[in-house]
């Protein structure tokens, strides 16, 4: 049975004159009709769609009804071939695709919500003064200068996994005014320490000269944080150490030195992907900047 139309919608369909050939018209008339539009506006907006898809079945030969053109996969395909639409109609044009296939095919079962990994949570000020004070007290030099050397890598200059890994006594450095980490492999980059860390991190440092500051021989060593988690003495009412709340714990100081939330209040931005592509258009700032921003230095 045809769906009611509001009189609106359906002349806006009746009428409609603009499609490649007879064939194509039927097939939009036909399928736009089915997914009954509300209005005039709507039903324009899904007669184009129809007639793209329409006028692209047609011209790689496949049958001109909804059960066959009205596919994700063949939508998929109409939409990436548009090359003549930008990009905003691009998305467009798939969006009232979509709609045309849950208006006209029989719904297939509901895809399942999956979790959205968020962000650890960062540490608190009094959780991370416990650590230290946990790691003044292992029993040996060598488990004192790793658990600080990864406590001041991970929360003064938000180092986990690789750029952990690799880093060496060495290459702690005063630089550009400040205490900085030269980080090597691949992401290598100049990380300024955050000014609570430095006595912690120059330890550490001092203690691992030529060697890794978190311990350990092999730089392909798979697991670093394990070893030096495993063999801490104490701290049975602490959190468990994570790398990643480590680092969560530096990227809000640093957010809060740069002022970030109140720049996302003020722009009304809650979600930063689009700031990524605007940061790759910008010119990188120098060591002496970083510095200077990183670790509240005027």
């Amino acid at each position: 049975m045809t769906p009611d139309v509001p009189s609106a919608a359906a002349t806006t369909v009746a009428n409609y004159r603009r499609a490649t050939s007879d064939a194509v018209t039927d097939f939009v008339r036909d399928v736009v009709t089915r997914a009954a539009p509300t209005s005039a506006t709507r039903a324009k907006a899904l007669l184009f769609g129809a007639m793209r898809l329409g006028a692209f079945g047609a011209s790689i030969g496949l049958e001109l009804v909804p059960e066959v053109l009205v596919r994700p996969s063949v939508i998929e395909r109409c939409v990436l071939e548009a090359t003549t639409l930008t990009a905003a109609s691009r998305r467009t044009l798939r969006t009232n695709l979509r709609a045309l296939a849950r208006a006209v095919l029989a719904p297939g079962p509901s895809p399942s919500a999956l979790s959205r990994e968020r962000a650890k949570p960062p540490y608190s000020t009094a959780q991370l003064a416990a650590y230290f004070a946990l790691a003044r007290h292992q029993p040996t030099p060598a488990r004192r200068a790793h658990v600080e050397g990864l406590l001041a890598l991970g929360a003064g200059a938000g180092l986990v996994g690789a750029d952990l890994r690799l880093v060496r006594g060495t290459d702690v450095q005063e630089r550009s005014g400040g205490l900085v980490v030269v980080v090597k492999g691949a992401r290598a980059r100049i990380v300024p320490v955050l000014a609570r860390y430095h006595d912690a991190l120059r330890s550490s440092a001092r203690f691992a000269g030529s060697d890794f500051v978190v311990g350990g021989r092999d730089p392909q060593r798979l697991n670093v944080t394990a070893p030096v988690v495993w063999r801490l003495a104490g701290g049975a009412d602490l959190p468990r150490l994570e790398t990643s709340r480590l680092r969560s714990t530096w990227l809000v100081e640093c957010a809060q030195l740069i002022g970030l939330k109140a720049f996302m209040d003020a722009a009304g931005v809650v979600c930063s992907q689009r700031l990524g592509d605007l940061v790759g258009a910008m010119a990188p700032a120098g060591d002496d900047e970083t510095v200077r921003l990183l670790t509240g230095r005027r």
